[in-house]
C-alpha cells in the first residue's frame, strides 16, 4: 500500500512518467488478489469487450468469486447482520429511482449521518447487490446510514440519464433524509469505479447548482477522464478484471456522442476549476487502468485548495475495495474510507434547509464549469 500524504502528490506523479510499453504484462497481483482473480476466471466469464451489454449484465462479477473462495474455505458469504436494509422508491427524471438504505443495527435514536453511495460498472453494468460487501462495510465502519441508487443505465439510458438521476437522488436524501433517521446535515457522496465518477459529478453539480454541498465526497478507483494515453493505462491496458478494452466498451455505451466525453459531468477531470469543492478521500489501486487519473484528480484538488487524503494499494485490481472477506488490504481500505467520513460527519454542521425539490434537467448545465 502507497501512501501519499498531500505535499506528495505532485512528486509521485512526476515518478509515474516511465510508462509500461502499450499492451505489456500488468503489474503481478498481490498473491490474495492473485487466487480473487483465478476464482473469477474459473467461473467461466468472457471479456466484456466482447459482449452486449445484456450478455455483460449476466457475467460472474467479483463478488461472485470472493464467494466462491469463502465457501472452499468452509465461511459463509452471507451479509454481516449488524446492517439492516430498507428498500425504497422515488421520483427521477426518468421515472422511479430504486434507493437501498443500509442503517448500522446498533443506531441508537438520535439521526445519523449519511453516505449517498452509488455502485460501479461503467455506467452500464453492475447493481447495488453486486456491491453490497462495500455498502454493508461502508456502513458498519463508518457509522453512517448508507443510501445506494440504482441509477438508469448505458445504453438504454446514455449520458446525461445517471448523473442526473444521482442528483436527483442526492436532492432527495437532503428533502427526506428524516424519513429515515438521517441527518440531512451531514450528508456525503460516495462510489467505486462509474459510482466515484457520479459522487465527484453530484460535488460538483451542487457547487455550480448553488445547492446545499456534501460534506465529503469519497472516490474509490473512480472514472475521472477518457484520456487512455496515461501511465496507468499503459502498464495495465491488459489488467483483470479490467483493462484498456473494457473501459472503451464502457464509455462507448455510455456517451451519445463523443463530445459528450468532453463534459464536465461526463468526466468530471474535464471541469474548469475543482475550488469550493468538498473535502475528499480518493482510493486507487495500483493493477488498474485508472490509477492515474484518480492520482492527478488529487493533485488537482489540492492545487485548487480542496482538502484531499490520497492511497494507492499496491498489489490490488480494480473492485478490491469490497473484498475485505479475503483480502487484508482491502479491509484496510474501509477502515481509511471509513475513518475519513467520519472526521468529515462528524464536523458540526448547522441544520440543513430541505432542498427544493425538482427534476434534473434533461441535460446538465455547462455553465459555470
Amino acid at each position: 500500500m502507497k501512501t501519499i500524504a498531500p505535499l506528495a502528490v505532485a512528486v509521485c506523479l512526476s515518478m509515474a512518467a516511465g510508462a509500461a510499453p502499450a499492451q505489456s504484462p500488468p503489474p503481478s497481483p498481490d498473491p490474495a488478489m492473485k487466487l480473487v482473480l483465478d476464482a473469477l476466471e474459473s467461473l467461466g466469464g468472457k471479456p466484456v469487450e466482447s459482449l452486449s451489454p445484456d450478455e455483460a449484465r449476466r457475467q460472474p462479477t467479483t463478488a461472485d468469486a470472493v464467494g466462491k473462495l469463502l465457501r472452499a474455505a468452509g465461511k459463509g458469504d452471507a451479509p454481516a447482520p449488524n446492517v439492516t436494509l430498507t428498500p425504497l422508491q422515488i421520483d427521477g427524471p426518468l421515472g422511479k429511482i430504486p434507493l437501498y438504505v443500509y442503517t448500522p443495527a446498533d443506531a441508537g435514536k438520535d439521526p445519523l449521518p449519511v453516505l449517498l453511495y452509488f455502485h460501479g460498472g461503467g455506467f452500464v453494468t453492475g447493481g447495488t447487490l453486486a456491491y453490497e460487501a462495500s455498502i454493508r462495510a461502508l456502513a458498519s465502519r463508518s457509522g453512517a446510514i448508507v443510501v445506494s441508487v440504482e441509477y438508469h443505465l448505458a445504453p438504454e439510458h446514455k449520458y446525461p440519464a445517471a448523473p442526473n438521476d444521482a442528483y436527483a437522488a442526492y436532492l432527495w436524501v437532503l428533502a427526506h433524509a428524516a424519513e429515515f433517521n438521517g441527518d440531512a446535515g451531514r450528508v456525503a457522496v460516495g462510489g467505486e469505479g462509474a459510482g466515484g465518477t457520479l459522487a465527484a459529478v453530484v460535488a460538483q453539480m451542487a457547487r455550480d447548482k448553488r445547492d446545499k454541498p456534501p460534506v465529503h465526497q469519497l472516490l474509490i478507483y473512480p472514472i475521472l477522464n477518457d484520456d487512455m494515453d496515461t501511465p496507468s493505462y499503459s502498464a495495465n491496458a491488459l489488467a483483470k478484471p479490467f483493462g484498456k478494452a473494457a473501459m472503451t466498451w464502457y464509455l462507448t455505451h455510455y456517451t451519445a456522442a463523443p463530445t459528450d466525453a468532453d463534459d464536465a459531468y461526463a468526466m468530471p477531470t474535464k471541469a474548469k476549476s475543482l475550488r469550493r469543492l468538498p473535502s475528499a478521500t480518493i482510493i486507487t489501486a495500483a493493477v488498474d487502468p485508472l490509477a492515474s487519473e484518480g492520482r492527478a484528480y488529487a493533485y488537482r484538488l489540492q492545487k485548487d485548495k480542496v482538502a484531499v487524503s490520497f492511497k494507492e494499494y499496491a498489489g490490488m485490481s480494480h473492485d478490491f475495495f469490497g473484498m475485505g472477506a479475503v483480502l487484508p488490504a482491502a479491509r484496510e481500505a474501509q477502515e481509511f474510507a471509513a475513518e475519513r467520513l467520519k472526521r468529515a460527519l462528524r464536523s458540526q454542521a448547522t441544520p440543513a434547509t430541505p432542498a427544493t425539490q425538482r427534476a434534473a434537467p434533461n441535460r446538465p448545465n455547462a455553465a459555470a464549469r
